[in-house]
């Protein structure tokens, strides 16, 4: 009997994580295919080789023996059509492959949304390997790059602009929003962004579309014009309107395509022993208040554990647990756990209570149900929390009110920052007219998680 080899299309986190634990599971044969890069990188680092604080290679969280050892074979090509019926998979360069089970899992592509000039020299997106290294050809320093015009106000434009400001390169930053991520957060906090990004002398222009790209006489961007009918002088234009599924290489293929390719709750497709994992999969039904589709890092990892399971015989539900999440503007740390809903899509129960720092950029938002006071859900800017508090308060449907009373369990930073739960909870009380005193912290309650 021959062994069973699963091929997996994608070396993300996705993939990859499905790769170690089928191997840590079983004895079948793994193919991992991907066109991107030989090897497995971390893809949340890539600005940080750009900043000088790292090398490529040290993105890389595995030796290169690692995977020879481990018996995770590793093709350097692109799957350029998925014969289902065959199981088989033509490559644009090598041999077909065939596969008992197949497991997609080729991550996102930067949006596009048909701007004259787009495919231009010099206009590009920061999702992959091939864009960082791009980037360091047209973008090396402020002599050869005078001035870059980034669209799009999400996550990767922001990282885009700390990246492009570390070389000292000029940047103009078209945010469409009246005000920076108010899609996603609320005013009080998008307010502090938009003056964080000031400071670290970004040209911030909001409720700013783009319009055109306009090309020099070599096909390489000079310019662009916005719909305010400024022309702006550039040589970088930073496509960063967020991502979508990278599925076009499916079509036609029989699987079913949605803005992703569409699973149930065990990530399985409607062809048998076809899965879909990470960004490029997309849930038939929402699991609770998620999206559909979720282009983040650690539900792209548990995506991976629960599909190994799955193959392996262990049939698993995906169930990713209360949302969270985190990133940095500049140097501003932010996480996010639960539910704090921009005032675009708050519901009118969903109650907020904002505090920030009279000085320093550090902020929290806290919402709660006004009907109930159970919390829903906390931002924090430049305060960390800690993970397994919140998520347990999350979990036990605790109330506002048990939140504050017991916030300083939930405070991660090191010891030596200064703590600003009196202040917090302090003007919570002058907000709701509460009068809640902040328990002393207690790793008893935090290691445990008993007590009230």
């Amino acid at each position: 009997m021959s062994t069973e080899t699963i091929a997996i299309i994608g070396n993300g986190i996705s993939g990859i994580t499905a790769a170690r634990h089928i191997r840590k599971l079983s004895d079948k044969r793994i193919i991992v295919i991907s066109s991107e890069s030989e090897f497995f990188f971390s893809r949340t680092a890539l600005m940080y080789v750009y900043m000088g604080h790292m090398k490529f290679e040290h993105t890389q969280p595995y030796e290169h023996w690692f995977w020879k050892k481990n018996r995770i074979e590793l093709v350097h090509d692109y799957v350029e059509k998925v014969d289902h019926q065959k199981k088989r998979l033509l490559l644009k360069e090598g041999q077909p492959i065939l596969y008992d089970t197949l497991i997609i899992a080729t991550g996102s592509r930067p949006n596009r949304f048909g701007w004259p000039g787009q495919d231009l020299k010099g206009v590009q997106g920061l999702y992959s390997r091939q864009e960082l290294e791009q980037l360091e050809r047209d973008a090396p320093d402020k002599e050869t790059c005078h001035r870059a015009v980034i669209v799009g106000g999400g996550l990767i434009g922001i990282e885009l602009a700390e990246m492009l400001r570390s070389r000292d390169i000029p940047v103009t930053f078209l945010v469409r929003e009246s005000s920076f991520w108010n899609n996603v957060l609320p005013e009080g906090e998008s307010q502090m962004i938009n003056e964080h990004i000031l400071e670290h002398h970004v040209d911030l222009r909001l409720s700013t579309n783009l319009v055109e790209i306009l090309a020099d006489e070599n096909g390489r961007a000079r310019a662009v014009i916005t719909d305010k009918g400024d022309t702006i002088p550039c040589n970088l234009v930073g496509l960063t309107a967020g991502v979508s599924p990278n599925i076009d290489f499916l079509k036609n293929s029989g699987i079913v395509l949605n803005k992703g390719v569409l699973v149930n709750r065990y990530l399985e497709t409607n062809i048998p022993d076809i899965y879909a994992i990470g960004d490029c999969a997309e849930q038939e039904e929402a699991i609770g208040q998620r999206r559909t589709v979720e282009a983040v890092w650690y539900t792209g990892r548990m995506m991976g554990e629960t599909v190994a399971q799955t193959v392996c015989g262990n049939r698993r539900k995906y169930s990713p647990g209360h949302w969270f999440n985190s990133a940095k503007f500049f140097d501003i740390e932010y996480q996010t756990y639960g539910w704090v809903r921009s005032e675009r899509s708050r519901p009118e129960e969903e109650t907020h209570f904002h505090w920030r720092h009279p000085e320093e950029k550090i902020c929290i938002t806290a919402a709660f149900d006004t009907t109930n006071r159970k919390f829903m859900g906390i931002n924090t800017f430049g305060i960390r929390m800690r993970h397994e508090v919140v998520d347990r308060w999350l979990t036990e449907g605790r109330s506002i009110d048990h939140v504050m009373e017991y916030l300083k369990d939930a405070n991660f930073d090191p010891e030596f920052y200064r703590p600003y739960e009196e202040q917090i909870v302090s003007a919570f009380n002058a907000t709701f007219g509460t009068q809640i005193r902040p328990r002393k912290k207690s790793w008893k309650r935090i290691l445990n998680f008993t007590g009230s």
